[in-house]
């Protein structure tokens, strides 16, 4: 018997382009797409910020010294770095309000602040609940300060929120974040185009 559900959020819940920001800082730092790509993988920044080893002034200085520009205003580098959310599909935050009354509903999240308070603008501005209103508990991996696929990052959900693995079904885009969870007994559910959450909710639950 399934009673509780996981949810990640890019790209299950919220679409998400994932070369949206390298464009527009190479855009803003007129230089090839291919260079800032380059930086990106080269420096674990993104990294360090989504595991909170950086805080949100930490993310904006790495970006004004790799990019070679210091007059960036932290509004300007959070609208590039918030460009990689694409618009949110309501009836995927209202089926998961309706999931609510049947199902303990929860969010695990590799992702930054500045995302996250980005993604809470939006809900407020569509009438909806905040994440943290929406789901029962929201992990996001900043304040874990652990990643997926790590599998401590699982353990510490289960764990926090007195989940039984094998009651629970854990929903992500990610192939080695489907593995991860699904060595640890979940039922875990891969989310991949052109298939949305819509169509693997209604083919699971």
């Amino acid at each position: 018997m399934l009673h509780n559900l996981i949810f990640d959020l890019g790209d299950v819940i919220i679409p998400i382009d994932l070369t949206a920001p390298i464009r527009n800082f190479a855009t803003l730092a007129n230089l090839p797409e291919a260079e800032v790509e380059t930086i990106w993988q080269q420096y674990d920044f993104i990294n360090h910020y989504e595991t909170g080893i950086l805080d949100d002034e930490g993310f904006r200085s790495h970006i004004r010294q790799l990019l070679k520009n210091d007059a960036w205003a932290d509004e300007v580098i959070d609208t590039a770095w918030n460009t990689i959310l694409l618009d949110l599909p309501v009836e995927r935050i209202e089926r998961i309000k309706e999931l609510k009354q049947h199902y303990r509903i929860f969010l695990l999240s590799n992702t930054s602040p500045i995302h996250i308070r980005r993604v809470n603008e939006v809900l407020t501005a569509m009438g909806q609940p905040r994440l943290d209103e929406l789901f029962e508990r929201v992990f996001y991996s900043y304040e874990v300060r652990i990643a997926k696929p790590s599998p401590e990052i699982y353990q510490h959900v289960l764990s926090e929120a007195g989940l039984v693995a094998e009651e629970t079904a854990f929903f992500d885009d990610n192939a080695a974040n489907i593995r991860a969870a699904a060595e640890l007994g979940i039922r875990a559910v891969q989310v991949q185009p052109p298939k949305t959450i819509l169509d693997y909710l209604n083919e699971n639950l």
